[in-house]
C-alpha cells in the first residue's frame, strides 16, 4: 500500500503487547512512537526502551541524513524525510531513500511474531564504492505513558559479547540487547528537547530528552546492515540467524488472505497461557467490552477458531458475581469491574463461536463446553440476582444499572468526578444485549425463556418513541419509574442489527434505520449524539477535558457501522442496502491509507471534515470493516 500522508502512522506488533510505531516521514510525533516498546507482563507493563535513532549515510559526495527529528520550539533536524522517494507498508514498513548523487537505499523495520525483537535493515539499491552507515540509538527506559528527561542515573555503559551489545539503562528496567553485523563505538550523549506534536495537540506534555550511548557503523558496500533490538537474553541471540528470521516472518505474513486480515492479527496478543485482543494502539491494552465486540471480526469470522477459543477460555475464568472485568490496568493492579455490557457481549461472542464451530464441524471439547456453559449461567444469574454498581434485573425483566459517579456503558467518558454520559437506568443497548443473552441461556435452561419473553414484552412496550420514530436511549432514567431520555443516539441500532435477534417490528426497524441514517451517519461512523441535541459537540480535539466532553456527545465511532450495515440488510430492500453499504465501505477503505496505515481509527469528528481522532489503530473499528466486507460477500451485495 502506497500512502500519501507523510504523517500517516505505521504499526508493527509483537503479539505480546509490545510494538513499534512511527510515521511515514520518520518523525516521531507521539510519546508512543518507538523502535523497541515491550510488555514486561504481556500484554501489560509496557515500557519504551529504544525510542528512535539518528541515521546518517556517508558517500564520496558527503554526509546525508536518513532520519528526521523535531525539536523545540518547532525545528526539524536532520532532514532525512526530504530524501524519501517511496514508502510501502507490506509486508512491513519499508522506505526508499535517494541521495543527491543518485545513491538509493532501502530501509525496513519489522517485528518478529511473539518475540520482543525489532529488526532494522538498510541495503544499497544502487552501486556505491564508499557507503558508510551510522546508526545512533536514542534511548529512555520509561513507562510508555510517561516522558523521559535528562538525569544522572541513566547508565550509558555497555557490555559486549561478540556482535551483541547490551545496556541496562535503569534498575528495574529490562536490559536492551542489540545484535548487529556492524561495529559499535561508545559515544555518550544526551539529546534534549524532542517535541511531539500529537501530544501537544492532545493537551499533554510534549517535550522529552533521550540518551544515546553510542553508534553502530556499517559498510553498506559490503552488504546489508542488520540491527536487531530486543529484550531477549544474549544466550538466545548468539546463534540467531536474522535473515532466516525475516524470511520466516515473510512466510507467516504471506499466509493471510489479505492485508486487512494481517492487520487484524496485530490485535491478537498473549495473556497468561492464552490470548486476548488489544483494544487499540498505541495506548489501550485489552478491554473486556472491546475484546468481545471485536472478536467476531478479528478472529472468528476469519476462521481462527482455535484463537477464539483461547480468548474465550481466558476470559471465562475471570467471571466474578456475573461480571467480567472491563480493564486490566497497565501496572498489574486488580482488574476493574465497571462495565454493564462486557459480560453480555461475552455471551454473544461465545455463542457465535459455538455456532461457527458447529457449522464448520470444528470439534469443541467437552471440558470447554462445561466452562462456557458455566460462564453463561454465572452471568445471567448474576445479573438477575443483582451485582455491582446497581446492576440488576428489575420487575419488568429488564436490566437496570448505574449509580452516581460510575460510567458503566460504552459511553464511558469521565472528567474528574463528572460522568459525561451517565445513562443511569435502563439503557437501550443493554436491554438488546440482555434479551439476546437470555435467548442463549434459554437454549440451555428453559427457565430463562419465560424471563426472555417478559423482557421482550417490556422492551416493546417501553422503548418506542412514536413522536420521533425511534427508540428512547434510556428509560427509568436515574431509576425513576417512567422517566425517559429521548436523546437521539445510535445505541438503538442494536435492536435492528448487529445482534442475533431483531427486537422491533419491520415498520419500526425501517424507521429506526432511516432516523439513524439521516441524523447520525457520517462517512466513517455513527455520531454518538445528533446535531441539534442539547450538549452536542461536533469537533473532537483540544485538551483532555475538551476531548472527553466530545467523546460521546457527537463524536462518531466506526465500530457501530457493522450494526448499522446489518440493520440495513435486515430492514431495507436489497438495492438500497447495497448502496448504503457501498458508501460506507468506500469511505472505510480510503481511510486505510491516511491515518493508521492498513487500519481504521477509533473515532472521527461528528462535523466536517470528519477528522480522525483517538487511537489510529482500533480493534473494533477494523473488525467492523472486516465484518462488513464479509456481510457484503454473503449477501452478494454489489459493493
Amino acid at each position: 500500500m502506497r500512502v500519501a500522508s507523510p504523517y500517516a502512522e505505521w504499526l508493527e506488533s509483537d503479539a505480546l503487547g509490545g510494538f513499534a510505531s512511527g510515521t511515514v516521514c520518520g518523525e516521531r510525533t507521539r510519546r508512543y512512537h518507538a523502535l523497541l516498546l515491550v510488555a514486561k507482563t504481556p500484554p501489560t507493563g509496557r515500557m519504551v526502551l529504544v525510542n528512535g535513532a539518528d541515521v546518517f549515510l556517508t558517500t564520496l559526495e558527503g554526509r546525508f541524513a536518513l532520519s528526521s527529528q523535531r525539536y523545540t520550539p518547532d525545528v526539524v533536524y536532520p532532514d532525512g524525510a526530504s530524501r524519501i522517494d517511496a514508502f510501502l507498508s507490506e509486508p512491513w514498513p519499508a522506505w526508499t531513500f535517494t541521495l543527491p548523487d543518485g545513491t538509493r537505499i532501502q530501509h525496513e523495520i519489522l517485528i518478529a511474531h511473539r518475540r520482543p525483537l525489532t529488526l532494522l535493515t538498510w541495503r544499497l539499491l544502487s552501486r556505491g564504492s564508499v557507503v558508510s552507515l551510522a546508526v545512533r540509538p536514542l534511548m529512555s527506559g520509561r513507562d510508555y505513558h510517561s516522558l523521559h528527561h535528562e538525569n544522572g542515573a541513566f547508565r550509558f555503559d555497555a557490555n559486549r559479547d561478540g556482535h551483541i551489545v547490551s545496556w541496562r539503562p535503569y534498575d528495574g528496567v529490562p536490559a536492551v540487547n542489540a545484535l548487529s553485523n556492524g561495529d559499535y563505538s561508545e559515544e555518550r550523549d544526551w539529546y534534549r528537547n524532542f517535541f511531539y506534536r500529537a501530544e501537544q495537540d492532545r493537551g499533554l506534555d510534549a517535550v522529552e530528552d533521550l540518551a544515546s550511548p553510542g553508534t553502530f557503523r556499517f559498510d553498506l558496500a559490503a552488504g546489508e546492515a542488520q540491527l536487531a533490538l530486543t529484550t531477549l537474553p544474549p544466550e538466545q541471540l548468539r546463534d540467531l540467524d536474522l535473515e532466516r528470521l525475516r524470511e520466516s516472518e515473510r512466510t507467516r505474513r504471506a499466509a493471510f488472505a489479505s492485508p486487512l486480515e494481517r492487520a487484524a492479527d496485530a490485535y491478537v496478543v498473549a495473556r497468561g497461557t492464552g490470548s486476548t485482543i488489544i483494544a487499540g494502539y498505541p495506548w489501550f491494552t485489552d478491554w473486556g467490552r472491546d475484546t468481545f465486540i471485536a472478536l467476531p471480526g478479528i478472529c472468528l469470522e476469519r476462521g481462527r477458531l482455535d484463537v477464539t477459543r483461547e480468548i474465550l477460555l481466558e476470559w471465562a475464568a475471570a467471571v466474578s458475581d456475573g461480571m467480567l472485568p472491563n480493564r486490566f490496568p497497565d501496572s498489574g493492579q486488580a482488574p476493574e469491574f465497571n462495565a454493564v455490557d462486557a459480560s453480555l457481549w461475552f455471551v454473544i461472542a461465545l455463542q457465535a463461536f459455538l455456532d461457527e464451530a458447529a457449522r464448520s464441524q470444528h470439534a469443541v471439547r467437552v471440558h470447554d463446553h462445561r466452562v462456557f456453559d458455566r460462564a453463561i449461567r454465572q452471568i445471567v444469574e448474576g445479573y438477575a440476582a443483582g451485582t455491582r454498581h446497581g446492576i440488576r434485573m428489575d420487575d419488568d425483566a429488564l436490566i437496570a444499572a448505574g449509580e452516581p459517579g460510575f460510567q458503566l456503558t460504552w459511553m464511558d467518558a469521565r472528567i474528574g468526578d463528572r460522568v459525561v454520559t451517565p445513562r443511569i437506568g435502563k439503557p437501550v443497548e443493554i436491554q438488546c444485549l440482555w434479551i439476546n443473552a437470555l435467548a442463549i441461556a434459554g437454549a440451555r435452561d428453559a427457565r430463562w425463556k419465560a424471563i426472555q419473553q417478559r423482557a421482550m414484552e417490556s422492551f416493546t412496550a417501553r422503548f418506542w418513541n412514536d413522536n420521533r420514530g425511534c427508540l428512547y436511549d434510556v428509560v427509568d432514567v436515574n431509576h425513576a419509574p417512567g422517566a425517559v431520555d429521548a436523546s437521539l443516539r445510535p445505541n438503538q441500532i442494536f435492536a435492528v442489527g448487529g445482534l442475533p435477534l431483531t427486537l422491533v417490528s419491520s415498520d419500526q426497524a425501517q424507521k429506526i434505520v432511516d432516523t439513524v441514517e439521516r441524523e447520525l451517519l457520517v462517512p466513517l461512523g455513527l455520531r454518538t449524539l445528533a446535531p441539534g441535541e442539547p450538549g452536542y459537540v461536533g469537533l473532537y480535539g483540544g485538551g483532555v477535558e475538551a476531548r472527553d466532553s466530545a467523546y460521546h456527545q457527537g463524536t462518531a465511532w466506526p465500530w457501530m457501522l457493522y450494526a448499522f450495515a446489518d440493520a440495513c440488510v435486515r430492514s431495507q430492500p436489497p438495492d438500497r442496502a447495497s448502496r448504503s453499504i457501498q458508501t460506507i465501505l468506500t469511505a472505510l477503505r480510503a481511510c486505510l491509507e491516511t491515518t493508521g496505515i492498513g487500519h481504521v481509527p477509533e473515532i472521527v469528528s461528528g462535523d466536517p471534515p470528519f477528522a480522525p481522532g483517538g487511537c489510529p489503530f482500533q480493534a473494533w473499528s477494523l473488525a467492523a470493516l472486516l465484518r462488513m466486507e464479509r456481510l457484503a460477500a454473503k449477501k452478494a451485495l454489489a459493493v
